[in-house]
């Protein structure tokens, strides 16, 4: 297979799924990877680095909103589940693991092929690091690094510091972060994102920058 080929990663238990899944999107030239466990899964990604991984909710071993976090922390892959759940406490459950789209079965073939085909663009649009002045952000592994010492950030400071780092000086409201970090915004809590702010700010303290906050607008990155 070429190197610039898409890879699909398909997580699936239902093996007619898969043979369908497989065929609609061979059939656009991308390679593909099927796993019917998450057993399977895990061994595959081992030595492969999928660009889409379709993973199913519900796994024989496992839940895929567990495994989507295990992907997190060292993939970039867009990730989009596959599941015959409606509820939209499910879906936001997905957005918040780490999942960047939604499929509810049954679903259509022209579907599938177009959420895939743009998953594709915006992971190639997304660069792997992101620097700004003594920073050095790992999309990929979700680590922050300032003058080449990491910084020990959770998942959600993390979040934060890259989405104001990305916009140096521009001040982004509280439900702007909300939304963009935890991905939903009828559950928003205030305390959970000042807690979340004023950690951050302690530990970039030292590296010349910090996180400011503007009274009824929001907060920006910029230089303490």
């Amino acid at each position: 297979m070429n190197n610039d080929t898409p890879l699909i990663l398909i997580v699936e238990d239902d093996k007619r799924l898969m043979e369908i899944n497989s065929q609609a999107l061979e059939t656009e030239g991308y390679g593909i990877k099927c796993a019917f466990t998450l057993k399977e899964a895990r061994f595959l990604l081992e030595d492969q680095d999928p660009d889409v991984i379709l993973l199913d909710v519900k796994m024989p071993d496992g839940s895929g909103f567990d495994f989507c976090r295990e992907i997190r922390e060292r993939s970039s892959a867009a990730i989009i589940f596959l599941t015959s759940v409606t509820e939209t406490e499910s879906e936001l459950e997905g957005l918040v693991a780490g999942g960047d789209d939604y499929l509810r079965k049954p679903y259509g073939i022209k579907l599938l092929r177009a959420r895939v085909k743009r998953s594709l663009k915006k992971a190639r649009k997304t660069p792997q690091f992101i620097t700004r002045g003594p920073f050095s952000l790992n999309i990929v592994s979700s680590q922050a690094f300032a003058d080449n010492e990491d910084l020990l950030l959770t998942q959600k400071e993390f979040a934060v510091l890259l989405l104001l780092a990305q916009s140096e000086g521009k001040i982004y409201s509280a439900e702007e972060i909300w939304e963009n970090v935890w991905g939903y915004s009828e559950l928003h809590d205030k305390n959970a994102l000042q807690m979340t702010i004023s950690r951050l700010r302690t530990k970039i303290e030292e590296t010349g920058y910090t996180i400011t906050a503007y009274r009824m607008q929001g907060y920006a990155f910029e230089k303490s």
